[in-house]
């Protein structure tokens, strides 16, 4: 820990230095997040070190649930101890769609007030009629969650960004369901890997974004349609190939919500500090 603090502290000198660091006011005012996939090795075997080292780090919300064998109550408990809520969590396709009544009740006892869904079920690819049912699915959990007072979102995976008539297949989901029930969280490595321009999906929809996954890709890493990369392609903020700046700008005038951390590298430990110390320097 003493080795993140020291290098924390000789990135943010760098940072300052840099053409983002300017003498305005800071980009980033938001609480930091982090989604709990990030410690997915260690937190259920640590729960009580994880969640220190996470306060350590200045981290004040987490989107997920329980670990394994865990009383969300007690999580929960545990969270709010070190100054930690946890405003959303996620949920597989097939258990909302099956039993949504059974992740709203663990959403309200963590209290959470978002609940996101992070990946279709599909085949080798991404097709319409994977899309249509997924909108018919979205908008009917949609509503179920709306009426529990919980907001529905899907998180996007990059292989929702195939063709479709003058735009993409995200962009059918997005005009097919309902705005009063399904949001969306943007996955920044996702949607940069799938061939978009992050801000630029901000910027096309603004009032349907309401969560943020914080997350750069490696330099010199193609964009596929895949939904899928080596976790060693998940980069610090602002060492990789997204225009961060411009994006939480965007997400900034957008008003989204909430913003997590989510890095699946080995070297999430090191890398984590790098991130927060990055968009900490951004000025406008």
């Amino acid at each position: 820990m003493k080795r993140s603090i020291i290098l924390t502290t000789a990135l943010l000198g760098l940072f300052a230095g840099n053409s983002f660091a300017q003498s305005g006011k800071p980009v980033f005012v938001a609480p930091v997040g982090v989604q709990a996939y990030t410690f997915r090795s260690s937190m259920p075997k640590a729960t009580i070190a994880v969640l220190d080292t996470i306060k350590s780090f200045g981290i004040t919300e987490i989107e997920g649930q329980e670990p394994k064998g865990m009383p969300p109550e007690e999580f929960r408990k545990l969270c709010e101890e070190r100054g930690i809520s946890i405003p959303s969590i996620g949920a597989g396709y097939g258990d909302i769609v099956k039993d949504p009544g059974v992740v709203i009740k663990q959403a309200k006892t963590l209290g959470a007030k978002y609940v996101m869904v992070a990946w279709i079920p599909h085949g080798k690819e991404f097709t319409l009629e994977d899309a249509k049912k997924a909108v018919t699915d979205f908008n009917r959990v949609g509503q179920i969650l709306a009426e529990a007072g919980l907001t529905f979102c899907y998180h996007n995976h990059g292989y929702e960004f195939g063709k479709y008539e003058d735009g993409t297949l995200f962009d059918y989901i997005a005009k097919n369901t309902n705005p009063k029930y399904v949001s969306f969280e943007i996955d920044l490595l996702w949607s940069f890997h799938g061939g978009q321009d992050p801000a630029a999906l901000i910027n096309k929809y603004p009032t349907r974004i309401k969560l943020m996954h914080l997350k750069d890709i490696r330099k010199g890493v193609a964009n596929d349609l895949t939904g899928g990369t080596d976790t060693k392609n998940d980069v610090a903020l602002g060492t990789g190939q997204i225009n961060i700046p411009e994006v939480l700008k965007a997400a900034r005038k957008a008003g989204v919500k909430h913003y997590f951390i989510e890095d699946e590298s080995p070297s999430y430990a090191t890398q984590i500090p790098v991130t927060i110390a990055y968009i900490k320097s951004l000025k406008y």
